[in-house]
């Protein structure tokens, strides 16, 4: 057995392996209902190997949605349909865990249109919020939040997490990224307010703090939490590592065990990508606050997710479009990286398709 296929613990959750899928969100919903295809698309992977799934972009309420086919956890016939897959999930062997998220100004847009286009009331969708009514390239601008608004945010997101823990997930994942509602707090390309909640970094990241503490009260103490973390904006004066590096250490007070370290999406910015290109963030977060991490990003080959657990860059690999392309990506990988035919769990149905050495 080898480091990606060593199993981790995080508080009483043990994860058969570091080989993880990240949200990725699907558009195939209607009411914010799951349906067939994410049965087939999450039990796919949890039959191919994979330790830890992690289900897409989820609203917490209707208007936080990203666009009106996303999924949402907010009333009980989400809450059932959710569960019936996380049941299959678990019959693989697998874990799984849901990504709670507000899109504020990112909301009601209709993502696979040219040009991200708009969610009109026209076309099924609402009127956007943001921390301030400052738009997002391309989007409209949205409405300022009222202080009653951002005050119900924490109850919001501890409600859609106690639904999260009756459907049986295994963890809950904070969307804090790639410029939704949380990181839109704080990020100065997005929050221009002057009240506690706007300004300082203490401000800034006062809604982040507060939603990580509310859901962190609804769960079993032995459940763990995860947030998902935009570390840099790549943008000069935005947000940037070392405000990261503090929210984390600030977070392991507020009861979050692991970072989910991604970057950008608070705007246009010029992102040097290649493979692994956003390992260096989640290697240095953990590095310097002590809290563990799962590094994200054009991780593409076995071998290169072996060396990131192995050099202690990271506790995890989030494999995402390799694992779009390959819903048995794990399987492979554990074979590529030495395991015997043994150790790997395959399936009893495809044990006939196992890779021999």
């Amino acid at each position: 057995m080898n480091s990606l296929f060593t199993p981790i613990r995080l508080r009483d959750l043990e994860i058969r392996n570091r080989v993880w899928m990240p949200p990725m969100c699907q558009y195939h919903a209607t009411d914010g209902l799951p349906e067939d295809w994410h049965f087939v698309h999450y039990g796919a992977r949890a039959a191919g190997g994979y330790g830890l799934i992690i289900a897409e972009a989820t609203g917490i309420v209707p208007e936080g949605r990203i666009s009106p086919a996303c999924t949402g956890l907010w009333n009980d016939e989400q809450e059932a349909a959710w569960s019936r897959i996380v049941s299959f999930v678990h019959s693989q062997g697998a874990k799984m865990g849901i990504q709670l998220n507000h899109a504020g100004r990112k909301a009601s847009t209709i993502p696979w249109l040219p040009g991200r286009g708009d969610g009109s009331v026209r076309e099924g969708g609402w009127e956007a919020v943001g921390p301030s009514a400052v738009a997002q390239e391309g989007i409209d601008p949205p409405r300022e939040m009222t202080l009653e608004e951002i005050q119900a945010l924490p109850g919001q997101f501890a409600a859609a997490a106690s639904r999260a823990v009756r459907a049986d997930f295994d963890t809950v994942e904070l969307h804090g990224a790639h410029g939704y509602l949380l990181h839109q707090f704080l990020t100065p390309l997005a929050n221009h307010r002057t009240d506690e909640w706007g300004g300082s970094f203490e401000n800034r990241t006062r809604l982040f703090r507060a939603v990580a503490r509310a859901v962190r009260g609804v769960l079993p103490a032995g459940m763990p939490l995860l947030v998902r973390l935009s570390a840099t904006d790549w943008i000069d004066g935005a947000w940037d590592l070392e405000q990261s590096v503090a929210l984390a250490s600030l977070l392991i007070d507020d009861g979050v065990d692991l970072i989910d370290v991604s970057t950008g999406g608070a705007a246009n910015a010029r992102i040097p990508v290649g493979p692994g290109f956003q390992v260096e963030f989640a290697s240095e977060i953990r590095r310097r606050s002590g809290m563990p991490t799962a590094a994200v990003g054009m991780i593409t080959e076995p071998e290169q997710a072996l060396a990131i657990v192995e050099s202690g860059d990271a506790d995890a690999v989030l494999i995402g479009r390799a694992g779009l392309r390959d819903p048995s990506w794990a399987l492979r990988a554990a074979h590529e990286t030495g395991l015997d035919r043994s150790e790997i769990p395959y399936p009893d149905s495809y044990w006939r398709a196992s890779w021999r050495r």
